[in-house]
């Protein structure tokens, strides 16, 4: 494999550029799924591009996800079929331009009423039938023999049979990493740890922002003609900085929802089909997904009123997961068994006359909105139509004239960084399979046959700190690799030998001590 030369990450660049009295015709505030992808979008049209982020980018929402790629199976039941073709079309966009990072994968549904298998059948027929040539396989009914081939840990007492059907599966943290990589390819400045800290106003329109760098205390005037809020459960306190400056009170928008997940080991479900049960004993779901050596158990859907950037599971949440597996996997996880425990907020977005705690009949669909000052504000979503969402973004600037209009988007035929198909499957490793076209460049590395443990060498260390923008001990093993998510306990041995290698890269602190308390969370179930 080959592949371009990656472009170095160098802070000390990235501010001295950021320091340039430039006027940018977009800045984006929020490095997660959206507002890279609002970045991608308007820098491959040729806008010149700024995204700013306050800590790493994909930290908050965009490195918690089930990490599947989807039209929304149980979007059909809600009849909305526009989203579901919609998130259909871009998963297979997205196979195609991160191949390396996303890949098709096989679900099985279980059957243990006579009624389910039809039932749930006919709507992933339809599911077919939307897809259309964007199809990753044919629905089959399965016997329940077939079903315990593919399954073969499901619980077998009572089983009837089975649906198989084909969504994707992907790498949400490395993706959002192309993402970022892929828009600097294409001349937009990003900088992580980089928070805005107010908005610059010109005659009571926004002109820019304010922000400040972590790491040096530096601050920074950021003109832009245009300015995009992108920060997923968080845009609220931007909406009220803005609002402020205009002597208004601005109504929240986003209700979080919380959803947990648990990690077991792979024996718990050897098989690279993935188990959805479309209704639990409460109506919720419940997946069993192989990803990386590993099972993701989950997931929830709880309102949370505060933002917290490292959530914490409620009881309730980890008794549900646990409680559901063992009703359909043969040997049950216990909490001993858990790796790892990780939860992310989504951005609901309410209307203004929603009221009450569920969060189950809010929308999953993205909105955008246009203040008074010109500040553009997108949440809502979710990763799968991350593309789409960033071309409505742009529509909408074009449309309110913050920005000239640039042609029609690229970016459906536009590869990600490292875009090659994977020798290996998402399902079953780690590691290099992740850096694709990549592959090489990293094997050319000090300490490329120095292995840290299995899946992490030396060498993509210091790749991290290089060229993917890592700054910390938590940037490398919680996104740049995924071992933190997988196996906390491991992530914790090692995080040592991580933090000796960045500080030699980046001449920085590598916040060894924050890590290990953060490792403390992800091993600890609530009491």
């Amino acid at each position: 494999m080959s592949s371009t030369p990656p472009l170095p990450t160098r802070r000390s660049e990235l501010l001295a550029r950021l320091a340039e009295p430039k006027r940018y015709d977009l800045a984006v505030i929020g490095g997660g799924a959206t507002g890279l992808g609002v970045a991608l979008e308007a820098a491959s049209r040729g806008y010149s591009v700024v995204l700013l982020e306050s800590h790493d980018f994909a930290k908050g929402t965009s490195s918690r996800a089930t990490k599947l790629v989807h039209g929304g199976v149980r979007y059909l039941a809600q009849g909305n079929l526009a989203l579901v073709r919609e998130a259909l079309h871009e998963r297979s966009v997205l196979l195609k331009n991160a191949p390396h990072l996303a890949q098709p994968l096989a679900f099985v549904m279980p059957s243990y009423k006579y009624w389910e298998a039809p039932f749930y059948g006919v709507g992933l027929k339809l599911y077919d039938l939307l897809a259309g040539a964007s199809g990753l396989g044919k629905t089959e009914f399965l016997s329940r023999r077939g079903t315990l081939q593919c399954l073969p840990t499901v619980q077998p007492q009572g089983l009837k049979g089975g649906v198989k059907y084909w969504d994707g599966q992907f790498d949400d943290a490395r993706l959002a990493l192309a993402l970022a990589r892929t828009a600097a390819q294409q001349s937009a400045l990003l900088v992580n740890y980089c928070p805005v800290t107010g908005f610059i106003q010109e005659d009571g329109q926004l002109a820019g922002v304010h922000a400040r760098d972590e790491e040096t205390g530096q601050t920074f005037d950021v003109r832009a003609g245009c300015v995009v809020n992108a920060a997923g459960v968080w845009v609220d306190e931007l909406r009220a900085l803005d609002g402020a400056a205009a002597g208004k009170t601005v109504t929240p928008m986003v209700a979080p929802s919380q959803g947990v997940h648990l990690v077991v080991d792979r024996s718990f479900w050897p098989t690279d089909h993935a188990l959805l049960v479309p209704k639990t004993r409460d109506g919720r779901v419940l997946f069993a997904v192989p990803w990386l050596g590993k099972v993701i158990l989950g997931t929830t859907d709880t309102p949370r009123n505060d933002l917290a950037r490292e959530p914490l599971a409620f009881k309730h949440e980890v008794d549900f997961i646990l409680n559901e597996s063992a009703r359909y996997l043969t040997r049950a996880p216990l909490e001993a068994d858990v790796l790892s425990i990780w939860v992310g907020l989504r951005p609901l977005v309410k209307p203004p006359e929603k009221e009450g705690r569920s969060t189950k009949g809010i929308s999953r669909e993205h909105t955008v909105l246009i203040s008074g000052s010109g500040l553009i504000t997108v949440t809502g979503g979710k990763w799968t139509t991350y593309r789409a969402m960033a071309e409505d973004v742009l529509r909408h600037g074009v449309d309110a004239e913050l920005l000239q209009g640039r042609g029609s988007s690229v970016t459906a035929a536009l590869p990600l960084v490292g875009a090659v198909p994977s020798r290996h499957k998402i399902s079953e490793t780690s590691g290099l399979h992740s850096y694709g076209a990549e592959e090489d460049i990293v094997r050319t590395l000090e300490g490329h046959d120095r292995w840290l443990c299995p899946g992490l060498s030396e060498a993509m260390v210091r790749f991290a700190a290089r060229y993917e923008y890592a700054r910390t001990v938590e940037d490398m093993l919680a996104r740049r690799s995924r071992i933190l998510f997988l196996d906390a306990k491991v992530a914790e041995s090692m995080a040592a030998d991580v933090a000796r290698l960045l500080k030699v890269e980046t001449g920085i602190d590598p916040q060894l001590g924050a890590f290990l308390a953060l490792c403390h969370i992800y091993r600890t179930l609530p009491s």
